[in-house]
């Protein structure tokens, strides 16, 4: 039953839960005279309370992740590599809700629709960029579960290869020279991604990045999201109507193309990685149920041939490995560990020294814009381009190293490389969110869940 004049939510969380936040309206009926005077009261329904609930978000987080992003377009999410628990979701640039609800002002309500960052867009959910070098993880992943390539198989990168009269360039214009999958990971060797894509083929590679969270909805409870692009050949003869080109697959091999993902897909996919190549379902709401991935992993990696105990299985916990062969997500995640952690790694000048939150990740840059063969050739800069022009930059990881614990994923709109403007947010978040762990954990036990 509706009240006339009362606010009801329209996208997020308050859509999702509207009617159950406000519950069942009470109401008192009246028996009334010709002059409208009350004679007797005849029914009364005290209505029912809504429901109370909450979130997994970690509010300072927000608050912090809120003021590190400022004015830029961009979004950050974390989320815990074993339940799913969205610890931080933050879109930027933001707006002040409260202006909606006795009407908005005309000029305030002109300058949301004219930013050209789009502050009314929930970029965490809706925004959909192409991942760029971040899906090199999986590119490589699904090259070792298909036995297309093995980790020290090498590819000489001279800058740039040419197919059918078209040439692919490496990001690096002189080339990095011999590559093997780890250094590939690394370097973000663009060359070697050709290679390792043109073997592999599309359709192998959307089979695994679907497995792993992307070209679909991650969450349930916002109207608003997306659910991207993971492009094969069946894709583009439905969509398009035309027909896969290999240099296609090419584009695909380093993010670019068809391919579209929104940070909160690219944060789940770097959870599975870091957790040991196994399915979570991502959550916002609190609740009690127990997943019990973190003792199933403990337990089998301590007691190896020994049958699983009765208390860790529970019903709903569905253990669903999405590997043939969990060496290959080892490889995977050592590649990662070098690419923050060693000389010469995209992300290394943002690394943490200090083990506690050591990290282990992937840049990323998505091109808005192809680069012409003079800005090439005269080595032009991001920075140097018009805004709108520059590429957009990312970054996934997931901390500690040791004992990993949370993924996160940054994506800064036309920020221009992943390693300049994206690992630099995320290496300030992964502190604060290690730092507050303890708190979370002890505040999760005080409300039920296992931890």
């Amino acid at each position: 039953m509706s009240v006339p004049g009362m606010a009801v939510g329209k996208t997020g969380l308050e859509r999702r839960l509207d009617k159950d936040i406000i519950g069942k309206v009470g109401f008192q009926r009246y028996e009334v005279n010709a002059f409208g005077k009350r004679i007797k009261q005849i029914q009364v329904d005290q209505g029912q309370a809504g429901k109370s609930f909450q979130t997994t978000l970690d509010l300072e987080v927000q608050r912090y992740v809120k003021d590190i992003l400022g004015d830029k377009a961009a979004s950050v999410c974390v989320m815990d590599i074993y339940n799913g628990d969205i610890i931080s979701m933050v879109s930027a640039p933001t707006y002040d809700p409260n202006t909606f609800v006795h009407g908005i002002d005309k000029n305030y309500w002109n300058s949301l629709i004219k930013n050209e960052k789009k502050p009314l867009i929930n970029k965490a959910v809706s925004g959909l960029y192409p991942p760029g070098s971040t899906i090199k993880t999986l590119v490589a992943l699904s090259a070792l579960e298909n036995k297309i390539i093995r980790p020290l198989n090498t590819v000489h990168c001279k800058g740039k290869i040419e197919l059918f009269g078209e040439k692919f360039h490496c990001w690096k214009k002189k080339g990095h020279g011999i590559m093997n999958m780890r250094s590939g990971i690394k370097r973000s060797c663009d060359v070697y991604f050709y290679e390792v894509a043109r073997r592999l083929g599309v359709d192998r590679l959307s089979e695994t990045a679907k497995k792993f969270g992307l070209g679909k909805k991650v969450l349930q409870d916002f109207v608003e999201e997306r659910s991207g692009v993971v492009p094969n050949t069946e894709w583009k003869k439905k969509f398009i109507g035309q027909n896969w080109y290999l240099g296609e697959t090419l584009h695909s091999g380093i993010g670019q193309g068809y391919f579209q993902s929104t940070p909160i897909q690219l944060c789940l996919m770097t959870a599975q990685i870091a957790n040991g190549g196994f399915e979570i379902k991502p959550r916002i709401i609190f609740d009690k149920k127990k997943n019990s991935l973190k003792e199933y992993l403990k337990f089998k990696n301590e007691n190896p041939n020994q049958p699983l105990p009765q208390d860790l299985l529970v019903a709903n916990f569905d253990l669903k490995p999405l590997f043939k062969n969990q060496e290959n997500i080892k490889i995977i995640k050592d590649a990662m560990y070098s690419s923050s952690n060693e000389p010469g790694g995209t992300s290394y000048r943002s690394r943490l020294e200090d083990k506690r939150f050591t990290f282990a990740g992937k840049t990323g840059s998505s091109q808005i814009k192809k680069f012409t063969e003079a800005q090439r050739e005269a080595e032009v800069k991001q920075e140097s381009l018009a805004y709108k022009d520059r590429d957009h930059a990312l970054f996934i990881a997931y901390a500690p190293v040791k004992d990993p614990k949370y993924a996160i994923s940054v994506v800064v709109e036309h920020g221009g490389t992943g390693s300049k403007a994206a690992a630099p947010i995320a290496k300030k978040v992964i502190k604060k969110v290690l730092e507050r762990d303890s708190l979370r954990q002890s505040v999760n036990k005080f409300l039920g869940e296992p931890v």
